[in-house]
Formats: C-alpha cells, sequence, structure tokens
C-alpha cells in the first residue's frame, strides 16, 4: 500500500467517526476544532476527505497486492 493510499485511508477513517459523532450526539468535531463548518479549514479537511474517498474507491478496483 503506497503513502497516498495509507494518508488517503486515514482520512477517509477520521471523515467516517466525525460522520459517526455528528450522527450520535449531533456533534461535528471538525468544525468544533476549526471553529464552524463554513471556515476555510474545516472545507479544506471535509475536501480532502472527499479526495481520500475517491482515492480508496480506486482500491475496489486495483486490490493492493501486498496486504
Amino acid at each position: 500500500m503506497s503513502a497516498l493510499q495509507k494518508t488517503a485511508l486515514v482520512l477517509t477513517l477520521v471523515g467516517a467517526l466525525n460522520w459517526g459523532l455528528i450522527g450520535l450526539f449531533g456533534f461535528d468535531l471538525v468544525a468544533f476544532i476549526f471553529g464552524g463548518a463554513t471556515t476555510f479549514l474545516s472545507r479544506t479537511v471535509y475536501s480532502l476527505v472527499g479526495v481520500a474517498a475517491i482515492i480508496n474507491l480506486t482500491l475496489l478496483a486495483y486490490p493492493v497486492k501486498d496486504m
């Protein structure tokens, strides 16, 4: 697994945990840390999580051989 794929996996986990917190408790950790859901930093994190999800989709089509 390449460094890009590992980074994408970590970002996807961050996003999944954040959505879990939103669903269970109504608490958005990313917005809390970066000062609101509409701040530049929060939107950057949300965007990076989305890009990471797209990268992880490629793992479904092209599985990693060394796992």
